[in-house]
């Protein structure tokens, strides 16, 4: 059986959008800038060059060096950070929340196909440095997003409040969760390490942030990784005239309706507010919202003459936080970054973004879609070939699978094409005769056509329904095992945390997926561990 991949548009799991931007569909071309290929890198590296305000590496690599103080960091990454003053230093960004002990494998996934890329780029264009980043999502405050994560089918949640930005909040709270997840490791060398891990991340740092950020450093430093957390007020001020523009034109909202216009055709992901920014503080972020000549801060009282949120722009950068819509743009003005590596959905959304970032004369990044993977042990794979089954047959929608496999095991054929195909010759010479004749026996015939046809489609129904029983043990092999692959339905990579892999494969598991994974050939990758 073969276990390297398959494409994208084949897995069965990516919209229309993303499949059209895979296959470089004409009509998409103007919602991007650069179609990910090593050689576009070239392009976008002379853009990027020329249009980044290289004074913002200085305020970068001092916020960078002062967000690693009291972390023991690798000196792979430390020299990253240094290379990020230089003119020819460009990074490779991904984002992603603050979940709970890293949330569902693909964050795992993200940042390999980050570190990878950089890889790839420094071996095409040796006389440029590229540093992988992770930017933390710590502004965010959709807290009952990020408060878990899955071990095992079992739901290890974090009960706590949370109003604010995520990034800020205290992880007191976290040993009571930790005693749970604890027992159900085990005492393995391998679950050992994943207490401590824990233990280390989560109980000996007082915010979310920064345990986040030990957790990701404990996990990539050695590949060079650089993480950043924005919420800080030095990094911001570079972001103090786009903020300006957006509280006096708004001109992200009327671009990116524009995009959405030209997107008319697919689902819309994210849809514009007519100011795409919140307030923040410690407990609260709120939507900054623009009423009778007042800006006013949503649920609060807290209201803003003009004048006044211009001078506390100027005075608190910190204040201001970025939506969806002005994140990216933030991003990119912070970091000489030349590609942004996201899940589908991540992608759809910055596809509504070219216009806007046209719009304020900010290059637009490269996008590439982020490796996907699904693990399966050798005696997966084994019970997949007994079975008869390829890995694409395991992507396919449980009942099409169940399906496909019971006529595929069937000694006789189990739909009636032939009966059908003679019952509509039968028929069409009944028309013919009807025609010869008056109107109501063309009725009839019709009437009758449409019910040997309902007939002969119940008893196919019936006679696929009879070959299930028959092949009950057999066909109940193959759910089972597709439900291990895909919990829930779903992706074992939107469901599973690496813990439950950690767990068997120890410190070999990184540096397996470092070594499978390809950023630009666009495959859901199969690895057998």
């Amino acid at each position: 059986m073969p276990t390297d991949c398959i494409s994208f548009q084949s897995s069965g799991y990516f919209s229309k959008l993303m499949q059209d931007y895979l296959d470089q569909k004409e009509e998409l071309k103007p919602l991007y800038n650069n179609f990910p290929t090593l050689e576009n890198f070239e392009k976008q590296i002379a853009e990027k060059a020329a249009n980044f305000d290289h004074n913002n590496r200085i305020s970068l690599v001092k916020t960078l060096e002062k967000q690693y103080e009291n972390i023991e960091i690798s000196d792979s990454t430390k020299q990253n950070i240094s290379l990020l003053a230089l003119e020819n230093t460009f990074t490779i960004t991904t984002g992603h929340q603050l979940n709970l002990f890293s949330g569902p494998l693909y964050f795992l996934y993200k940042i390999i196909s980050t570190i990878n890329l950089t890889k790839e780029l420094k071996s095409k264009y040796p006389s440029y440095n590229f540093v992988p980043v992770y930017w933390m999502a710590t502004e965010d405050h959709d807290f009952e997003e990020i408060n878990y994560f899955n071990f095992k089918g079992k739901k290890i949640r974090w009960n706590a409040e949370s109003t604010g930005p995520v990034g800020r909040l205290s992880t007191d709270g976290l040993e009571d969760l930790f005693e749970i997840y604890s027992k159900e490791l085990g005492s393995s060398t391998n679950a050992n390490a994943l207490k401590k891990l824990f233990e280390d991340a989560y109980l000996k740092h007082e915010k979310l942030a920064d345990a986040t950020r030990y957790l990701a450093n404990a996990l990539f430093s050695s590949y060079g990784l650089v993480i950043i957390d924005a919420d800080d007020a030095d990094l911001k001020r570079a972001f103090i005239p786009f903020v300006k523009e957006e509280l006096e034109i708004q001109t992200s909202f009327k671009a990116v309706q524009k995009s959405i216009e030209q997107l008319s055709d697919y689902t819309v992901q994210v849809n514009p507010r007519e100011i795409n920014l919140f307030y923040i503080e410690d407990k609260l972020r709120e939507r900054i919202i623009f009423e009778n000549d007042k800006y006013l801060v949503n649920n609060t009282k807290i209201s803003f003459s003009k004048e006044e949120i211009l001078k506390l722009l100027e005075s608190n950068p910190e204040k201001f936080s970025p939506n969806v819509i002005m994140r990216p743009l933030y991003q990119e003005i912070i970091l000489p970054n030349l590609c942004y590596i996201g899940g589908g959905g991540e992608i759809a959304y910055w596809l509504e973004l070219k216009g806007f970032f046209d719009a304020v004369n900010i290059t637009f990044p490269i996008l590439l879609v982020r490796n996907s993977v699904l693990l399966a042990t050798e005696k997966q794979a084994k019970k997949a070939d007994n079975l008869g089954l390829s890995w694409k047959d395991l992507f396919s929608k449980s009942e099409n699978l169940i399906n496909a496999i019971t006529h595929k095991l069937s000694p006789f054929p189990i739909d009636l094409t032939e009966q059908k195909e003679a019952l509509e010759k039968q028929f069409n010479y009944l028309f013919e005769l009807a025609e010869k004749t008056d109107k109501s026996f063309s009725g009839a015939v019709k009437a009758q056509e449409v019910k040997q046809k309902k007939g002969l489609e119940n008893l196919e129904k019936r006679l696929l329904k009879a070959q299930k029983r028959k092949l009950q043990d057999q066909l109940q092999r193959v759910n089972d095992l597709q439900c291990e692959l895909f919990p829930n339905h779903s992706l074992q990579e939107r469901q599973a945390n690496f813990s439950e892999f950690y767990l068997e494969n120890g410190e070999q598991l990184i540096p397996l997926l470092i070594q499978k994974l390809k950023p630009l050939e666009h495959n859901f990758d199969i690895i057998i561990i």
